[in-house]
């Protein structure tokens, strides 16, 4: 096939809610990581919430999504994706608007009736309800609104328009932040999400299913659960994988405070712009060279490097050291990513494959909600009170190194069964 011919392809070979849905979805990213990168010195600055508080209500920012997401596929099928892209949008703008009011004058007579700390509590859950339906519908459109000979292609526009996303979003926060005020950057987040929800109205055509096969129902995923929770196996590799998502999850929750106490107060958002930048520019050359290693030793290989990326800040703690630091961190996960998703598809029985990848997102959640006190507890305990700031990054290069160790026990161990051909 020529160039002419495959650009052809490619040009009929995706349907328009293919595009609306996965330009919406880089919008959401930006807004997404522009809220995770400013929330911890919003709320420790701004809002004077102390250092431990901080950690655990960011965790719990970033955390929540992942379990309800197992939930909002069934929800997303149910409504229809249009539907379930709208809803999703408008909750996500009213959320992030309500975020960054969370001090307005306005809200007063809220304040006064509603802790804030309750009333940021409940706020924080509806960008996980928005998200949880937003992901489900962009993949699934990406998959129905591809033709076969393309879809591999729509799959790989779709993890690089998430990346685009997730680098831009640090950068305007940064901006916005040093333009105008923290609190805004949330606001500009929330009129990203404003804006996609007209974008999906006024563009998005629901796309037509690949089967009469019903949608799995709610009840259906409940059980599917417990179908998940049943092997023993499969769950200790996800409770022990969740101590690479520990390690990871500092970039947002510990890393700016951090940075601001011992290294730069003037330092930005936009240094967290490096490892989404890193993904785009180098996860297909590192995808090349580690394409032999066997998919379970290339997961223990990318935790075991993402630990020791931490290390960098031991050793130099300056501006730079925390870039290489988070490119060594990125180099981690581009190594362990694909081959996650890979191993666990190819560990489900075959008549479970959707249940199983569901649950593959299960430990990015644990990391999340469990890096989140631990990081504001380390932070304040050896950067506020003992001032021995070094001692935060050997605590997470410990428990990543840690996982890293138990995944190669766990790989003697149990040695799940998988396919010869997957090299797992």
């Amino acid at each position: 096939m020529g160039v002419s011919e495959r650009l052809a392809e490619i040009r009929e070979g995706f349907e328009r809610p293919f595009w609306v849905a996965n330009v919406s979805e880089l919008f959401e990213r930006l807004s997404y990581y522009a809220a995770f990168s400013s929330l911890p010195l919003y709320l420790h600055d701004k809002l004077n919430f102390p250092t431990e508080q901080t950690g655990k209500l960011t965790g719990f920012f970033g955390g929540l999504v992942w379990f309800l997401a197992i939930f909002g596929g069934a929800v997303a099928d149910k409504l229809g994706f249009r539907r379930a892209l709208s809803a999703a949008y408008l909750i996500l703008a009213a959320a992030y608007f309500l975020l960054g009011s969370l001090a307005a004058p306005w809200l007063e007579p809220v304040r006064t009736v509603i802790p804030v700390k309750s009333l940021l509590f409940l706020i924080l859950i509806l960008p996980a309800l928005g998200i949880a339906m937003v992901k489900p519908s962009v993949v699934g459109t990406t998959a129905r609104a591809s033709k076969e000979s393309v879809r591999t292609l729509g799959f790989s526009l779709y993890y690089t328009l998430v990346n685009i996303g997730g680098a831009a979003g640090p950068w305007v926060a940064a901006v916005v932040h040093e333009r105008l005020s923290v609190e805004n950057v949330f606001r500009v987040a929330a009129l990203s999400v404003f804006l996609m929800f007209f974008g999906v109205l006024i563009f998005f055509r629901e796309p037509k299913r690949s089967s009469d096969a019903p949608p799995p129902s709610i009840a259906q995923t409940a059980r599917n659960f417990l179908t998940v929770i049943g092997n023993p196996k499969f769950v200790t590799f996800l409770l022990i994988f969740s101590g690479f998502w520990i390690v990871y999850w500092q970039m947002y929750i510990s890393l700016m405070l951090y940075v601001h106490a011992n290294i730069d107060a003037n330092a930005t958002e936009r240094i967290l712009s490096t490892d989404a930048a890193a993904v785009i520019c180098f996860q297909v050359l590192i995808t090349f060279l580690t394409k032999k290693i066997p998919a379970f030793r290339a997961i223990t290989l990318g935790t075991l490097v993402a630990s020791l990326s931490w290390l960098v800040i031991v050793a130099r703690p300056t501006i730079p050291a925390t870039v290489v630091a988070l490119v060594v961190l990125a180099t981690g996960e581009m190594i362990l990513s694909p081959r996650y998703y890979e191993y666990v598809s190819r560990l489900a029985p075959p008549d479970q494959q959707g249940t199983y990848m569901g649950f593959a997102f299960v430990p990015i959640g644990i990391g999340s909600l469990a890096g989140g006190p631990l990081g504001g507890w380390l932070i304040h305990k050896y950067v506020e009170v003992e001032h021995t700031p070094a001692m935060v990054w050997w605590w997470f290069s410990g428990i990543g190194v840690a996982s890293a160790a138990l995944l190669w026990v766990y790989d003697l161990a149990a040695k799940p069964s998988v396919p010869v051909n997957s090299q797992a």
